[in-house]
């Protein structure tokens, strides 16, 4: 399509406009809201106070579980390219956070989607290349990298049916947003297909794999834990009365169990806890130091971002939630999955139809066919340790045999790096 000064300025335009006609709305809420104040001043400002080496390696993730695999990757540079620094952009403040915890570079929140904030951060950062992690195509980005002659490399990328038939209706609009993008490593082989199908070249596509599974700890699970632990691991409207009931009904049979209950977002907190307390359930909050209990069994409400996988390593067994209501397509299955713990999930795994299927096919992972069969499969699974067991060696060995992608994606980073500015 090459360089198309009318759409590049239709769209600054309308951001421009969309940014004036929100500004009293976040005035408002910076008078009434001092922590959206804070916020803004970072995603506006923040990346201010960075003064990363020209040529380092820009790479951006949306929020947490980009960030995670944002920091897999950046230890394999630091250790394959220990030359090239990196800085690590995010769009979410929960991404942010986990970001300065766990990226080991520096970070910040990405401004506004125009050149006004964009371009003098190019300016400053004169970056060799951008790499974007999964989704993130930001049109305005795009364009000004483009317009730099900067390399931008799309990894762990991915293209789902229903994304690809809303492109699909907009493909000339799709071609301009990503002409500047230098590689598509897509997850998965439909992936590539579907870009490919969207007009891009078939040398700029291919299916490299999904480093989510590099990205996962890899450590056994303790096959009898004293006390034994249930979780309910991000959990959605819906999966919570699911929950609360089979924990009523397993602690008769089970009291010396311990059961976890973590709302996917935490502003659901509250919520949630009116939900045990209604049910007459008591619990504690991991703020409140659950990870210390032991004797008599009991109910853990984790309040606290990023402490979910303590859990998972403590579980005999974890159902992931998110999939028993359409809308929601599920949540990540594959963390308690590589500690060899068998997990259950709904059937409607929409934004994760890899995972559960490979977790399927391997016998590690449980697909309910309605919330009705939690209760009795929690049952089944507590009271037969040695088939609990075989489950969770199947779904460990199954995400072990999937590991690979990121040493695929450094080959690509090393190819892209060639066409950086002043190479």
């Amino acid at each position: 399509m090459g360089y198309n000064p009318s759409m590049d300025g239709l769209y600054h335009t309308i951001i421009a406009g969309v940014l004036l006609a929100a500004s009293p709305f976040w005035l408002v809420r910076c008078a009434l809201q001092p922590r959206f104040r804070r916020e803004l001043a970072a995603r506006l400002w923040g990346w201010k106070r960075l003064y990363p080496p020209p040529g380092a390696l820009w790479i951006h993730a949306a929020s947490v579980g980009e960030v995670r695999l944002a920091a897999t990757l950046i230890h394999a540079i630091k250790e394959n390219l220990p030359q090239r620094p990196v800085v690590l952009s995010t769009f979410t403040p929960a991404g942010w956070e986990v970001a300065q915890r766990e990226a080991a570079c520096d970070s910040f929140l990405l401004p506004p989607d125009s050149p006004l904030f964009l371009g003098p951060l190019l300016d400053r950062f004169r970056p060799a290349a951008l790499v974007l992690l999964e989704a993130e195509l930001w049109p305005g980005l795009l364009r000004l990298c483009r317009a730099r002659g900067l390399p931008v490399i799309l990894l762990n990328g991915r293209m789902s049916r229903t994304s690809f038939l809303r492109y699909e209706k907009i493909k000339p609009v799709f071609q301009w947003l990503t002409e500047g993008v230098l590689y598509f490593a897509m997850r998965s082989e439909d992936d590539a297909r579907r870009v490919r199908r969207l007009g891009v070249a078939e040398c700029r596509v291919g299916a490299t794999g999904n480093m989510k599974y590099d990205a996962l700890a890899e450590a056994p699970a303790p096959a009898q834990a004293d006390p034994p632990w249930v979780v309910f691991g991000s959990t959605r409207p819906g999966d919570e009365e699911a929950a609360l009931e089979a924990i009523r009904q397993l602690r008769e049979g089970h009291p010396r169990t311990w059961f976890a209950l973590a709302p996917r977002h935490l502003e659901r907190v509250e919520e949630v806890a009116a939900l045990l307390e209604d049910r007459g359930l008591d619990y504690v909050r991991h703020s409140q130091g659950a990870l210390e209990t032991n004797g008599e069994g009991g109910v853990v409400l984790v309040d606290q971002l990023g402490v979910l996988p303590e859990y998972y390593r403590r579980a005999q067994v974890a159902y992931v939630g998110g999939g028993f209501r359409p809308e929601f397509g599920g949540q990540n299955i594959l963390e308690p999955a590589a500690l060899g713990v068998p997990v259950l999930y709904g059937p409607h795994m929409n934004n994760f139809q890899e995972e559960a299927r490979l977790l399927k096919d391997s016998g590690g992972g449980l697909q309910l066919d309605s919330s009705d069969q939690l209760t009795p499969m929690l049952r089944f699974l507590l009271e037969h340790p040695e088939e609990r067991a075989q489950l969770g060696r199947q779904a460990a060995e199954a995400v072990r045999s999937q590991r690979g992608a990121v040493r695929r994606n450094l080959e690509i980073l090393r190819e892209a790096l060639k066409f950086a500015p002043g190479s």
